[in-house]
């Protein structure tokens, strides 16, 4: 089967390109490396999105799974654990490749956000022993954090939503090295009314323990502190890997990432590209507007396969 149009990475710009697919009954086959849901699944299910219209506070997996279950409803063809290793040029069409599959199709949309991704670590001494034991880079269920002495790491929107979840069911102390946050107002607003301690211009100099995290030695004002801990969880970024990129033969910003028209388009026919993969001037890396560049991307999509007379 030749398909209109293969969209990869199932996050939410990849399933909301899907869903726009479909509405111009566009055939269409979502690839995702991992599980459907990217970023949002990965590292922030149980994060409390405020800001997607439609919904005063959403979960992380649950805006996903809402996104999956639309996609799947419109007969979007989604095949995990499909990493693409190449998109060729063949005869009058696109040849993407996968690690032990070849798919035909007229387009491609790349929604891959910051490709393969790893937590940042804090490179402290006890980090590496303590993982999984007591020190995670993703928030727990909020019945796995009743009655413990949590600790969060991070100055972002993450940390600081993560650390109003768990306050909500436990005592939840945020460190973070700066001396403000990063955050949206919203959240930080929202953290001076909760009853989260904050730990401001505080540094990691080691996490204690030996079977399991038993405490953490912080650095504030030259000083030492230890604190009691049961979980700690580290927000402080990811790593990412898009050296595929470059395989794929795109041309990419000074920042690494697509280089796209104002319709999408990479620098390769029939390519076009959306979400936190991209980079443009003004860019701004939001689930809503990655989302809007899934829909510009398809228009582009339908536009270059269909040829409609309007276009």
């Amino acid at each position: 089967m030749v398909y209109d149009v293969i969209i990869i990475g199932a996050g939410p710009a990849g399933l909301t390109a899907g869903i726009y697919a479909r509405s111009k009954l566009m055939s269409t086959l979502i690839l995702e490396s991992g599980k459907v849901g990217g970023q949002l699944v990965a590292l922030y299910p149980e994060k409390g999105i405020h800001n997607y219209p439609g919904y005063e506070t959403v979960q992380a997996r649950k805006l996903s799974d809402k996104l999956y279950a639309q996609a799947e409803s419109l007969e979007c063809d989604i095949k995990e654990g499909q990493t693409v290793t190449d998109i060729i040029d063949g005869d009058q069409k696109l040849i993407v490749k996968t690690q032990d599959n070849e798919y035909e199709c007229s387009s491609v949309v790349i929604a891959i956000g910051m490709g393969r991704f790893t937590p940042r670590k804090m490179e402290v001494p006890g980090e590496t022993e303590l993982d999984g034991k007591g020190i995670s880079y993703i928030l727990p269920v909020k019945e796995d954090l009743v009655g413990k002495k949590v600790v969060m790491f991070g100055g972002g929107n993450s940390a600081i939503e993560m650390a109003l979840i768990s306050d909500s069911v436990t005592d939840t102390t945020l460190v973070h090295r700066r001396p403000e946050f990063r955050a949206d107002e919203m959240n930080v607003k929202n953290l001076a009314a909760s009853s989260v301690n904050c730990m401001m211009s505080t540094s990691v100099k080691s996490f204690n323990g030996t079977d399991k995290l038993e405490s953490i030695t912080l650095i504030k004002d030259k000083e030492e502190v230890t604190v009691p801990a049961d979980l700690a969880v580290i927000n402080i970024g990811i790593t990412s890997d898009l050296g595929i990129l470059t395989r794929w033969g795109l041309d990419l910003t000074e920042n690494g990432l697509i280089k796209v028209g104002w319709d999408m388009s990479t620098n390769r026919h029939g390519v076009f590209a959306c979400g936190d993969v991209i980079d443009y001037e003004g860019k701004y890396k939001q689930i809503i507007t990655g989302c809007g560049e899934a829909a510009t991307a398809i228009l582009s999509s339908y536009k270059f396969v269909k040829k409609p007379y309007w276009a």
